[in-house]
């Protein structure tokens, strides 16, 4: 949901893939400089070297990458001081972009450069490097990653240093630190070590409030919400994982200018649940209501798989314009599917909104299309295609039909536009073919019939229902020749083939 963040990968990507062309040209000289203290890697020992180290930091670089040069001598001033750490930290690189080393780049997902990956118990546990790129913080971090996972409380002063403001803490407690619930705990906090902070103690007392009914291994999650605290017997690793993943979310996330809650809120759009929205003028009537309601359905639901957030629409204002809603339907109550169905109840009261939820969890709404207007011409040779004439159009047209996925800010779309509207032009006598297009920012997608990542995206689908994304090169000879040899007809009219245009 960070647009800023988004934009910064994107531009990243973007100057790692321009950065060959610089070097070709010569503007660009720099090299990875000659490491003494980063260990390299390649295919050949990668997999030997990496068995042989309980912890071990690789980075995947390109030689060209401008990112991968700035960070070359920090990593190299960072493995330098971690040389004498006790035990040693080791920084390794491995050049990703070297043919020989594609598989490995592949294996590790590697998207941009330069990518960081730790690797835990000789290369078991995977974890991205999320860290700073200096080398003083780099040191820092590592440190800390090495660090035992869960920091022991021996005393009142102990748990408080731990427990900081709006600050989730994780604490397991036990008669000793062996046996099988305390390994599954420390499983537990190398898993999840990146996410939360974990401590460990022997006396229940030294935490805050409940200290005296702990009578056998447990762990505790302390929060500053709901509750404030909740405990937890089952350890099984997986169990564990859950009760933390789900007990360190509130039972409804706020979602205001605090930054404070920011975290939060960013769980709460990772959460793999269904998520229910509420978006209120924080500064308008009854809100105390809204709230009051919203918090009674949400705890009634909870464990449910569905999570809940109230909104102040002042401070939610990228969420509603990112799903396409206009301040005028608030107060407004939102559910997102993670298959990509949507619920809306627009201007709603606080007493719609449990009957409304009801209806949700017994499976009796029907999901809300975003849909532009039916257009009420479509006389031009590409047809208008809208979310809410997609079924008629295209899957109940008996045509052959050849629909194109568009954003209008596209420039490559803008390319397209006169090849499709040629080639629909060339099956101007063709009954049975029909050439469209659907706005894809202005109306929503049925993600199970389309695969639409990018644009312009080209489907085609035959008139006995066989549905094809099509590959080829955008040419109107390429489409044509495309449609003539996958459409369903008797009798084919043979194409006008008087214009070549390239995309």
């Amino acid at each position: 949901m960070n647009i800023d963040s988004d934009f910064k990968l994107w531009a990243t990507l973007f100057l790692c893939m321009l950065m060959p062309f610089l070097c070709n040209a010569g503007l660009v000289s720099a090299k990875e400089g000659e490491h003494v203290h980063v260990l390299t890697l390649d295919h050949s020992n990668f997999t030997d070297t990496v068995s042989k180290h309980n912890f071990i930091v690789v980075k995947f670089y390109a030689p060209w990458c401008n990112f991968s040069m700035k960070l070359a001598p920090e990593y190299e001033k960072a493995a330098s001081i971690l040389s004498s750490h006790d035990p040693p930290v080791i920084l390794a690189k491995i050049d990703a972009n070297d043919e020989a080393n594609e598989a490995l780049a592949d294996e590790f997902d590697i998207r941009a450069f330069p990518t960081l990956k730790i690797l835990r118990n000789g290369g078991k546990n995977i974890q991205e490097y999320k860290g700073p790129h200096e080398a003083d913080r780099i040191v820092a971090y590592m440190k800390k990653q090495v660090a035992p996972a869960s920091v022991e409380i021996k005393s009142v002063e102990d748990a408080a240093s731990l427990i900081g403001e709006n600050k989730i803490l994780i604490v397991g407690i036990f008669p000793q630190f062996s046996g099988e619930e305390f390994d599954n705990f420390t499983a537990l906090t190398e898993n999840l070590r990146f996410d939360y902070k974990f401590g460990r103690t022997l006396d229940a007392k030294l935490l805050p409030k409940g200290g005296s009914s702990v009578d056998r291994p447990t762990v505790r999650l302390i929060k500053p919400f709901d509750e404030l605290f909740v405990d937890f017997q089952d350890f099984n690793v997986d169990a564990l994982e859950k009760f933390v993943e789900e007990g360190s979310l509130p039972i409804v996330t706020l979602f205001d200018k605090d930054p404070s809650n920011h975290p939060f809120v960013i769980k709460f759009f990772d959460s793999p649940n269904a998520k229910a929205m509420l978006f209120l003028n924080f500064t308008g009537n009854h809100v105390d209501s809204f709230k009051s309601k919203f918090h009674d359905v949400a705890l009634h639901n909870k464990g449910k798989g569905i999570s809940f957030l109230i909104a102040d629409v002042e401070a939610s204002q990228g969420p509603l314009e990112y799903f396409g809603f206009k301040d005028d339907l608030v107060p407004l109550l939102f559910i997102l599917k993670n298959d990509g169905q949507k619920y809306l109840k627009p201007n709603l009261e606080p007493e719609h909104i449990a009957p409304w939820l009801k209806q949700y969890m017994d499976g009796n709404l029907k999901p809300f299309i975003k849909s532009k207007p039916i257009p009420e011409t479509n006389n031009e040779p590409v047809k208008v295609v809208v979310a809410e004439s997609l079924h008629d159009m295209v899957f109940n047209s008996g045509k052959n039909v050849l629909l194109d996925f568009y954003a209008p800010w596209c420039g490559l779309c803008k390319k397209l536009a006169p090849i499709l509207e040629e080639v629909a032009v060339s099956f101007e006598n063709d009954t049975d073919v029909l050439i469209a297009k659907l706005d894809a920012t202005e109306n929503d997608i049925p993600s199970d019939n389309f695969e639409v990542q990018g644009y312009p995206t080209l489907y085609f689908k035959s008139t006995s229902g066989i549905l094809l994304k099509y590959d080829g090169n955008k040419t109107k000879e390429e489409i044509i020749d495309f449609i003539q040899k996958n459409r369903d007809q008797t009798v084919q009219v043979q194409p006008d083939m008087t214009v070549n245009d390239e995309l």
